[in-house]
């Protein structure tokens, strides 16, 4: 499987890059993984422009969204094993900026996901994200990490 990561601004704080770098090592055993930092615009529609131009083609589009579906890490393990039983092998997760997303970007999106209801920063979401695909896949080979 293919993971593309593209996100909207870079990692300042030490401690959020090396959370982030430490789940993408622990991924690379599952997926194949790319991650994709695009500078901040001035407008989302810009952004969303930028991200739509680095969606790789065909790929199975998920952007996080605080309007989007709210699931469980178990659900989220059962949409990547479905989607995997369907023959999609390119999965693509985007955060946005600060300001949101774009309408186009949300309407091409296959599926929006809502981390929680509460805010957090889009840095710190990029690492709530990468540990919850991890855990998924944790999830979906029976192995010990989920309890």
């Amino acid at each position: 499987m293919r993971i593309n990561l593209i996100v909207v601004g870079k990692l300042k704080e030490k401690f959020l890059v090396e959370g982030v770098a430490e789940y993408l090592k622990r991924l690379r055993k599952f997926a194949t993984l790319e991650v994709r930092e695009v500078p901040e615009c001035r407008t989302v529609e810009e952004e969303g422009q930028k991200v739509l131009s680095l969606v790789p083609q065909g790929s199975w589009l998920c952007v996080l969204d605080v309007s989007g579906a709210a699931l469980s890490s178990e659900d989220l393990a059962k949409k990547i094993a479905a989607l995997n039983v369907d023959g999609v092998s390119n999965l693509t997760f985007v955060i946005g900026g600060a300001f949101g997303l774009s309408d186009e970007l949300r309407k091409a999106a296959s599926f929006r996901l809502s981390l929680s209801k509460m805010t957090f920063t889009h840095q710190m979401a990029r690492l709530v994200l990468v540990e919850q695909i991890y855990r998924a896949f944790k999830i979906n080979r029976h192995e010990p990490y989920h309890w």
